[in-house]
């Protein structure tokens, strides 16, 4: 597969609003931006006399996260981090409680989320596209830099050990939607939905008070949708194998959640986890974690988040999801659906 195509998968939305964001029967005015940010297009549209001033401040906010947490500019927090040498850095408030955030859900998932994966994610080529099989010698000797644990953090001092480097792909967008969605809320806002290249974050219901329908896509037919779930004031989060992709010469396809106890695209039962909740940054990190978890460990990080749903398929194209959705998950796909049963 090209690079030029892999960008266009990866531009592709994990979700389609199917509710449509347009102006319901109230008469509510209605504004939308778009732009390029954190690799991906976004989508914010907002309800309210005061929209078009929440998005632009949601807009400027947006910018000003990428310009601290990119892993591949050189002005970043995470640039400097990762060229330290070691050396004790000083780095952002919001860069600093996200490390923070990624190395208590590091200990809740058991290490199924872990930052400090990037030197083997980019020894794959997904940091720059140049894709490759790495040699399992290269990747046992990156692993041995790879654990969140290492990582210290006194207030804003951030210190990794030389030759760990850090990537906060998996929550960064998932704080970002809290932030746009808490922007929106001090502007008077009370209806909005934000697609953030695919993490989906609503504000309240549409306007006319009915929930937002929200498409999840299958795994299988990545251009077409697998079910449909109705919310309202949540934040709907997907990591699928579908995302980030490349063939190699031995014809088997690599994806670019790596398992961070092996150093390889995780591949363990699941294809496709999505989440849904109140907070973006922990449905972004439990749909990675999840998927990394695979079928066999999934209901143990489940279970520690029942305030959460999730809706898991199987690489044998089985569909489960938790029964907090019972009510608003309608299947539209032909694989098998049923509530997942955690102990």
């Amino acid at each position: 597969m090209s690079n030029k195509t892999l960008k266009i998968t990866a531009l592709m939305c994990s979700f389609l609003f199917l509710s449509g964001c347009r102006q319901e029967k109230n008469d509510m005015t209605s504004d939308t931006h778009t732009l390029f940010a954190m690799d991906t297009f976004m989508n914010l549209t907002a309800y309210g006399s005061n929209a078009d001033a929440a998005l632009s401040e949601a807009e400027a906010r947006i910018k000003q996260l990428e310009s601290e947490l990119s892993a591949t500019s050189d002005k970043s927090d995470i640039w400097k981090l990762n060229d330290s040498a070691g050396a004790k850095t000083e780095v952002s408030t919001d860069t600093a409680f996200l490390i923070q955030k990624a190395k208590e859900f590091g200990v809740q998932t058991n290490g199924c989320l872990d930052i400090t994966v990037y030197p083997v994610l980019k020894e794959w080529g997904f940091t720059t596209g140049e894709y490759h099989i790495p040699e399992k010698d290269r990747i046992d000797k990156l692993l041995s830099f790879v654990d969140y644990k290492m990582i210290n953090i006194n207030g804003a001092d951030i210190t990794l050990p030389e030759k760990v480097q850090i990537d906060l792909g998996s929550i960064a967008k998932g704080y970002t939607g809290d932030e746009v969605v808490h922007i929106m809320r001090e502007n008077g806002i009370g209806s909005a939905i934000v697609n953030l290249g695919g993490n989906v974050q609503t504000l309240g219901s549409k306007p006319d008070g009915s929930d937002w329908k929200v498409a999840v896509r299958d795994p299988f037919q990545p251009d077409t949708d697998m079910c449909v779930v109705s919310v309202s004031d949540k934040a709907v989060v997907t990591s699928g194998n579908y995302e980030r992709y490349f063939v190699g010469e031995d014809g088997n396809t690599y994806w670019h959640i790596i398992d961070p106890k092996d150093g390889y695209p995780a591949d363990n039962g699941i294809v496709s986890a999505t989440v849904i909740g109140r907070e973006g940054i922990v449905c972004d990190a439990l749909s990675t974690a999840v998927f990394v978890a695979g079928e066999a460990l999934s209901p143990e990080i489940i279970s520690e988040y029942a305030d959460y749903d999730f809706i898991i398929v199987t690489g044998s194209g089985k569909i489960f999801y938790t029964d907090g959705i019972s009510e608003s998950f309608r299947n539209i796909s032909s694989m098998p659906a049923e509530v997942m049963k955690i102990d």
